[in-house]
């Protein structure tokens, strides 16, 4: 696994663990209590008097519908690009394609277990984004995920994922890709509709990972495609 790869887990795992952490402090008996507010002198204009302001940490804005939104479909998203990326192993040709798949399949994996420990913690079920290698075993047709969210941008229809299953060698190579960047895109679209628009860090977090590292897959795609 590449360096930028173990990265990105690092990254996200520590980020889902400082906001369950930061969950947890918010309940007990005080031993996550807030350090206690202040007043501090605030100089007025010229010509007026200064005046005091309550200084300390405040409760975070809740998380927008918007982000709530976004994660509840990046993770059926994210299922679908975990299933094709499991065919690449055994269908395959060329080792670079492997390599693009294993990286995709690694780091979506952390990406979905993160997105659902942070619908857990905002009290959201994630009976929609039962992650992982739980899609790999709708051979001969599509997973249930994929199949309620077929209208989420990029996603690959029933047809094509049952032509990419049968696909091998070259053929796999070239379908993949291909597939694989349509997807892609349409995950930089769900992004463009939530990334700086809501309140939660770790969403935006989640959004701005997902742009960077997609965004810079699509060109190793493409690449791929022209060589």
């Amino acid at each position: 696994m590449h360096y930028r790869t173990r990265y990105r887990m690092a990254v996200l795992a520590a980020a889902a663990a400082a906001a369950a952490g930061a969950l947890g402090g918010c309940s007990g008996d005080g031993d996550g209590a807030a350090a206690p507010k202040g007043t501090v002198l605030m100089p007025g204009r010229p010509g007026e008097p200064n005046r005091t302001a309550v200084a300390g940490p405040s409760s975070p804005a809740p998380p927008t519908a918007a982000e709530f939104r976004f994660v509840e479909m990046m993770i059926p998203h994210h299922r679908q690009a975990v299933e094709m990326a499991s065919l690449a192993p055994g269908q395959a040709s060329d080792p670079q394609v492997k390599a693009m798949a294993e990286r995709i399949d690694a780091s979506q994996n952390v990406e979905i277990a993160a997105m659902q420990n942070w619908l857990r913690q905002h009290g959201r079920g994630t009976s929609q984004g039962q992650g992982g290698h739980a899609g790999h075993g709708a051979h001969g047709g599509a997973s249930p995920a994929a199949s309620a969210h077929a209208d989420m941008p990029g996603m690959a229809t029933p047809q094509q994922m049952e032509r990419l299953r049968k696909a091998r060698g070259k053929d796999f190579d070239r379908l993949f890709l291909n597939l694989m960047i349509t997807h892609h895109q349409g995950a930089l679209t769900m992004v463009k509709d939530v990334l700086d628009k809501g309140t939660d860090v770790t969403a935006q977090q989640i959004a701005r990972d997902v742009q960077s590292t997609q965004q810079a897959e699509i060109n190793r795609m493409r690449a791929l495609l022209d060589g």
